[in-house]
C-alpha cells in the first residue's frame, strides 16, 4: 500500500474543488484491503473510498482516510456460442471498460460511452443513459465485507436495482467495498438501442447505414461532448439532479398548467420528469454566481469554474430545488454525494 499524508484531493474530483485529505491509501489489489482494516494505525480514522471522484462534492477538507481504489484487470471469466461474462477491477475506468467491449466486439455496454468514474462505482447508483443501465448488462460483483473482513458474491437480485439506485446506497450502504464487476455481454446478434434521444438523428446525419457498436458509441460520445463539459477543462459531476418519478396522474395535472413539460413513462402509474426542462424552465440555465454556476448548454449539470467551493455549490442547488419545488411541486434529488 502507497500511504500519503495532507494529500491535495483537487485533481482526484471532478469538480476540481481544492481540498485535501488527512491521509490517502492507494489500493492496488483486493487482498490490501484487509491488512489495511487490521492495521492499528488506520482501525479509528474515518474513511471514505474514492473512485474516480466524478460523483462526489467536497464540502470542506477530509478528516480522516480516503482509500484510493486502484484494482485492475480485465478478464474472460465465463463464455458460451451468445454471451461473454467479464470481469473488470473496480479502479478501472469505466469509458476504458466500455472502449475494451467494443475492440472485443462485445455489446449491450455501447450506450454507456463516456460516463466518467471507475466501474468499480457504478452498479452503486445503478448508472444509465441513452435508455440502457448498467443493470441491464450486470452479472455480478465481488465485494469486501468490512465488518466480517470476508469476500462476498452480490448477484443481480441481490443488488435490488432500482432508478439510480442499489443496495449499496441503501442498506449496505457503507458496509462493503467494491473489487470487482463482471457483466454479461453479447458476442452476437447485438440488440442496438437507438430510440433514446436524439440518437437516431445523430445517427442519420453521420451518414450511418448499418449500425454497429463502435459507431453508437461514436454518436453517444459526440452526442454528450455537445452537451456536457469536459471536467479537465471545467469542474463538473455531470448530472447533478435526478430525474423525479411521479405519479402519473400529477403528471397529466402538470400538463393542463405547463402545455410543453416532457414526461417518459417509468411504470403503469409513474412518469419520468426531465429535471433540465424544469430547471431551465425556472430560468437557471447559464447562470452564476461567483465561480459557482449552471452550465449553459445542460442546466442539469453545476459547474465550478475555477475557485468555488463545495458549500458554494450545495447552496446553489438547494436555490435550484427550491424553485423547482415552489414553480412544479417537485423536489429534486441530487445525485451527487455531498461530502
Amino acid at each position: 500500500m502507497i500511504e500519503e499524508s495532507n494529500y491535495s484531493l483537487k485533481h482526484l474530483n471532478t469538480f476540481g474543488l481544492d481540498v485535501s485529505a488527512s491521509m490517502l491509501v492507494r489500493i492496488s489489489s483486493q487482498e490490501q484491503l484487509p491488512q489495511l482494516f487490521k492495521s492499528d494505525k488506520f482501525r479509528t480514522q474515518r474513511k471514505m473510498i474514492l473512485g474516480g471522484g466524478s460523483n462526489v462534492l467536497f464540502t470542506k477538507n477530509f478528516i480522516g482516510l480516503i482509500i484510493k481504489l486502484e484494482v485492475s484487470g480485465v478478464e474472460v471469466i465465463e463464455e458460451d456460442d451468445d454471451y461473454s461474462i467479464v470481469g473488470f477491477g473496480a479502479g478501472e475506468n469505466w469509458h476504458g471498460c466500455v472502449q475494451w467491449a467494443i475492440d472485443h466486439n462485445l455489446g449491450g455496454i455501447e450506450n454507456l460511452s463516456l460516463i466518467p468514474g471507475t466501474i468499480g462505482a457504478a452498479p452503486m447508483q445503478n448508472i444509465g443513459a441513452y435508455g440502457v443501465e448498467i443493470k441491464d448488462i450486470f452479472h455480478s460483483l465481488e465485494a469486501y465485507e468490512i465488518g466480517t473482513g470476508n469476500f462476498v458474491t452480490f448477484y443481480k437480485e441481490d443488488c435490488h436495482f432500482d432508478y439510480r439506485y442499489s443496495v449499496f446506497k441503501g442498506e449496505a450502504r457503507d458496509r462493503y467495498i467494491i473489487t470487482r464487476v463482471n457483466l454479461r455481454l453479447t458476442k452476437k446478434n447485438h440488440a442496438y438501442n437507438i430510440e433514446y434521444g436524439n440518437l437516431k438523428q445523430t445517427l442519420t446525419d453521420a451518414g450511418v447505414e448499418e449500425l454497429s457498436l463502435a459507431n453508437i458509441s461514436r454518436a453517444i460520445i459526440e452526442i454528450r461532448q455537445s452537451k456536457l463539459p469536459d471536467p479537465n477543462k471545467i469542474g463538473n459531476a455531470g448530472s447533478f439532479f435526478k430525474n423525479p418519478v411521479i405519479d402519473s396522474e400529477f403528471y397529466e395535472s402538470l400538463k393542463a398548467a405547463f402545455e410543453h413539460i416532457p414526461g417518459y413513462a417509468h411504470s403503469d402509474s409513474t412518469t419520468k420528469v426531465p429535471a433540465a426542462w424544469m430547471i431551465e424552465y425556472c430560468g437557471w440555465k447559464g447562470k452564476r454566481f461567483g465561480d459557482a454556476g449552471v452550465h449553459d448548454k445542460q442546466s442539469l449539470v453545476l459547474v465550478n469554474h475555477g475557485k468555488a467551493t463545495g458549500r458554494e455549490l450545495v447552496q446553489l442547488s438547494k436555490k435550484i430545488q427550491a424553485s423547482v419545488q415552489s414553480t412544479f411541486g417537485i423536489s429534486l434529488q441530487p445525485e451527487v454525494n455531498f461530502i
